[in-house]
């Protein structure tokens, strides 16, 4: 098919479309913020100039360290405009975390809030040695240039974000292009470092249109999410998508459900975006009996079960389900507004135009049938370039022929919809946020009292899943709280073990003939002991 004749395919392109067609219809919309497509359209063009004056431009790596709002997507468009590469940083990311997205991808310029929540950026970057010697450089970031904060506490090394939209010279000219890299999105694997998937504007841009098509966007809509935009599905399908089709988008720094609640109704949003932990957490909250909501549809990530209540409860009656990785920029498949509630609530999904998908069996000596399970493969316009630097990890996820392993486990029926069954990868999916098994036991493993960490996840009713690990020590005097306590200091809230057990060792549990611990088995004895806890609680 011709995605020229569908959509723009460019960001900067996809937003002059919206700030032609609808100007004064706001775009962005935050607690504190307001701005309509023509603001935002002339906002981008001060940007650019000022990035073009600054020596930004094609395949510069550039960091984004911002919460949720109009300078984020502002930032956003107007270096993909100038075909320089954005490289989100996940807000939640402890200092190491953050030094590794940024030296792994060679990020020159990071444009950071001086905080975002509770979480000093400034105070961390110096930590990381940033500023040392007085200037942006340090030793472990040798390719950071220049960091620019957006707030009030700018230290001496750093450059203000007034100063630098001083330093713009006169207009500048758009020029990337679609083939142009758009993102380097880090996603948690099945290895103890993220991997750099490489996004270009051509994905995301016509990825974000049909998913947007599907959803039953159109201008002058309002759709509330609070998806994080350093993760694809807030960039992809929630910032582009709004912008495809001049939708306003309606956001948060952080999920909570009473003030989305709020503002579901302050804000008249006629859509909504989440996964089943964003889907259940409104559905149970005790304000959603007082809120007048005004939904058409939702795009959510889950399970048949949870889509019918939002459909019936939130009175989301459009609502529909997709499939995606961060490989695929994201959307594989989703299901269409105009489709039957009984088709939406099943869970089945038409692959996005112009995208293949396959169904392999096990052995992968042949395609899968009607109605049987498989790894889902996927070819198309909307896979990744690759992973940054790492041929060997690009060569085992795609085939010369183009195909994308998924490393998923789904079925296609009669119709060619598919059904998503599983993820064969061992990733933990907290509250929305994948957790790499391999990354929590490399940072247990640093503890000097813990000879083995093997991680889990274990079922959570308000985050769907957490962490359970099992630890054995190399001598006793260390407890299981304070080793979480430990945890805590060194990862990712949502990476930290909710639940940590220590244990003489797991031959009884289960292991194979090579010694690796059976995780299936683990995890059942983990949900077991659960179980055996809350028996024990007193009614």
């Amino acid at each position: 098919m011709n995605l020229r004749t569908a959509c723009p395919l460019t960001a900067h392109e996809a937003l002059e479309r919206a700030a032609l067609l609808a100007p004064d219809v706001e775009a962005v919309v935050t607690a504190e913020e307001r701005i309509t497509y023509g603001e935002l359209a002339t906002e981008v063009a001060r940007i650019r100039a000022a990035l073009t004056a600054a020596g930004i431009g094609h395949g510069d790596r550039i960091g984004l360290c911002l919460g949720n709002g109009p300078r984020w997507v502002a930032l956003f468009i107007a270096l993909s405009s100038v075909g320089a590469v954005t490289v989100p940083v996940n807000t939640r990311y402890t200092a190491d975390e953050v030094r590794h997205t940024l030296a792994h991808a060679r990020v020159s310029t990071l444009f950071v809030a001086d905080r975002v929540l509770r979480v000093d950026f400034c105070a961390m970057l110096r930590e990381l040695g940033v500023g040392e010697d007085s200037t942006a450089t340090c030793r472990g970031l040798p390719d950071l240039e220049r960091v620019v904060v957006c707030g009030q506490e700018v230290p001496e090394w750093a450059t203000a974000w007034p100063r630098f939209l001083a330093g713009a010279t006169g207009d500048a000219p758009a020029t990337g292009a679609p083939d142009d890299i758009l993102l380097v999105q880090y996603t948690s694997g099945t290895t103890s470092r993220p991997k750099g998937v490489l996004l270009t504007q051509r994905g995301m841009c016509a990825d974000a249109f049909f998913s947007g098509a599907r959803l039953g966007l159109r201008p002058g809509d309002r759709f509330h999410s609070a998806r994080p935009f350093f993760h694809v599905a807030g960039s992809t399908l929630s910032v582009l998508a709004s912008i495809q089709h001049a939708t306003t988008l309606v956001t948060m720094p952080k999920f909570e459900p009473a003030e989305a609640l709020r503002l579901l109704e302050s804000e008249r949003c006629t859509h909504f975006s989440g996964n089943d932990t964003i889907a259940l957490m409104l559905l149970n909250h005790p304000d959603r009996a007082h809120r007048t909501l005004h939904l058409r549809g939702a795009w959510v990530a889950a399970s048949p079960t949870v889509i019918r209540r939002v459909i019936d409860e939130l009175g989301a009656t459009e609502c529909v389900a997709g499939y995606g990785l961060s490989e695929a920029s994201p959307n594989v498949a989703q299901s269409c507004w105009w489709e039957g509630d009984q088709v939406r609530a099943s869970g089945a999904m038409l692959p996005e135009p112009g995208v293949e998908v396959r169904i392999r069996a096990a052995d992968d000596t042949r395609d899968c049938g009607p109605g049987e399970p498989g790894s889902i493969l996927v070819r198309g316009w909307n896979v990744m370039r690759g992973y940054l630097d790492a041929p060997e990890a690009t060569a085992a996820a795609i085939d010369p022929a183009g195909w994308l392993a998924t490393g998923d486990v789904g079925t296609l029926d009669a119709t060619g919809r598919l059904h998503f069954v599983g993820r064969t990868k061992d990733i933990i999916r907290v509250g929305g946020e994948n957790v790499a098994p391999a990354d929590v036991e490399n940072t247990l493993h640093r503890h000097p009292r813990v000879r083995q960490a093997v991680v889990v996840g274990v079922p959570d009713e308000r985050l769907v899943e957490v962490v359970f690990a099992f630890v054995v020590l190399t001598e006793p005097g260390t407890t299981e709280d304070e080793l979480i306590a430990w945890a805590r200091t060194r990862m990712a809230g949502f990476k930290v073990p909710r639940h940590l057990r220590i244990v003489e060792g797991f031959e009884e549990i289960g292991m194979t003939a090579s010694s690796k611990v059976r995780k299936n088995r683990l995890a059942a004895h983990a949900r077991g002991l659960l179980a055996q806890r809350d028996d024990e609680v007193p009614a």
